[in-house]
């Protein structure tokens, strides 16, 4: 399930980088708070507190309430970098035994 989720939002946030809508961004920007808070807390339990940490900050970069303002260059980097971080955990997991 984790898998999933990481994967499904890395798709969102690559599709950021078309034309959407500006209701597409506040969403993206909900989904991703509220998966990086789910990361975080299924790390907090079982995981790396480094990673705990990343989820954390990726949440408070993400969080749609009080917006960082990085224009939409900035923002198009830190989408694509955040999609790769989340697929490079996906397929850089260790199986669960």
């Amino acid at each position: 399930m984790e898998n999933l989720v990481k994967s499904g939002l890395a798709i969102l946030l690559l599709l950021c980088l078309t034309d959407m809508p500006y209701g597409y961004y506040q969403l993206v920007r909900f989904i991703a708070t509220a998966v990086f808070i789910y990361l975080a807390a299924l790390q907090k339990t079982t995981g790396s507190e480094l990673l705990f940490f990343i989820y954390l900050l990726l949440a408070a970069l993400f969080q749609p309430f009080l917006k960082v303002s990085l224009g939409r260059q900035l923002w198009n980097v830190a989408d694509v970098a955040v999609a790769v971080f989340l697929l490079a955990t996906v397929f850089m997991q260790k199986p669960k035994q």
